[in-house]
């Protein structure tokens, strides 16, 4: 693994931030507005704050840059061009052991029925331990909540890692194969994971009982530095729980935005809001044991380099009282 961060992907990073005319964010200079640059996943956090009408009346300025999947997502946050970044909990940690000054500021759980293995309809592979001879394509990225399961998977099927031929692809990528039958086995997350059922395809094993199932929200140690942008990160972070707050009380309303947001078919809209229905905490007791806990074993397994104690890359002090 090249790079300064681990799970990197830094070809598609620089595409995307080209594409989106991302650069380096400083701090505000005298009489200048404090700008945040937001990162994102999918739009998840942008649609539903937007749905909610959290975003009404700010002090400071923000810009939403949205990524396909948490490896470009975290290199870009490495790089300085976001702020933010919403990912799994296994990719922030591996960008943290790999370097990367960050902090997680925010957390929250979703159901671990959002991460699966699966295959096409009609697979003649019927459970993860007929895995042992094929190869299996985790997205985004080693490391990965996908990766993760796939790993904890096969020792729980008895299945010598070894057997089975892994190979990463980000995750847009990952369902344009899999939906032209290039791929017989996907380990995957979210959007993808429900569209890619909806077409048929059949759950091997999802994450319950394996991942933790957190969202981690991340900030730049520069961003956190940053007098103004810290304190614009608190008041956008109460603000993103608000979000959270009124999308569980009107998921009807917040799954019809999220359809127009990305594009999805309503049906599966609901269905993705349904299952990623959470609301932000703080990243106190309850979201770093059981982090720790995964990175133990990942760290164990020879997945993590280094081991890593959560509680030194969290900063709970950001998160709104």
């Amino acid at each position: 693994m090249g790079g300064s961060l681990l799970l990197s992907d830094r070809r598609t990073f620089l595409a995307g931030a080209a594409a989106l005319g991302l650069a380096a964010c400083g701090g505000a200079g005298k009489g200048a507005r404090t700008k945040l640059v937001l990162g994102d996943q999918v739009h998840l956090l942008q649609s539903k704050a937007e749905a909610a009408g959290t975003l009404k009346d700010l002090a400071y300025d923000i810009e939403w840059a949205n990524f396909v999947g948490a490896a470009p997502l975290l290199e870009a946050l490495n790089a300085g061009a976001v702020d933010t970044a919403p990912a799994g909990d296994l990719p922030v940690v591996l960008a943290a052991a790999a370097g990367a000054p960050l902090k997680i500021v925010a957390a929250s759980v979703s159901s671990t029925r959002d991460i699966a293995i699966i295959v096409p309809p009609g697979s003649p592979i019927r459970t993860v331990a007929d895995l042992a001879g094929h190869r299996v394509i985790v997205s985004s990225a080693r490391g990965s909540i996908s990766h993760y399961l796939l790993l904890e998977a096969l020792k729980e099927a008895k299945v010598d890692r070894k057997a089975v031929d892994i190979g990463f692809m980000l995750p847009n990528d990952a369902a344009a194969a899999f939906a032209a039958g290039r791929i017989e086995v996907w380990a995957t997350f979210g959007t993808y994971q429900l569209a890619a059922e909806q077409r048929g395809a059949r759950v091997l094993r999802d994450g319950q009982g394996i991942n933790t199932g957190l969202l981690l929200i991340a900030a730049s140690q520069a961003a956190l530095d940053d007098t103004a942008k810290r304190e614009a990160l608190t008041n956008m972070l109460g603000r993103f729980r608000a979000a959270g707050q009124w999308a569980q009380s009107h998921s009807e309303a917040y799954a019809g935005v999220f359809a127009k947001a990305t594009g999805v078919d309503p049906k599966l809209a609901k269905l993705i809001v349904d299952r990623q229905s959470s609301v932000l905490v703080a990243p106190d007791a309850a979201v770093i044991t059981p982090l720790q806990r995964v990175v133990d074993r990942f760290h164990a397994d020879g997945e993590l380099p280094v081991h890593v104690d959560v509680a030194r890359i969290v900063d709970a002090s950001v998160f709104p009282a």
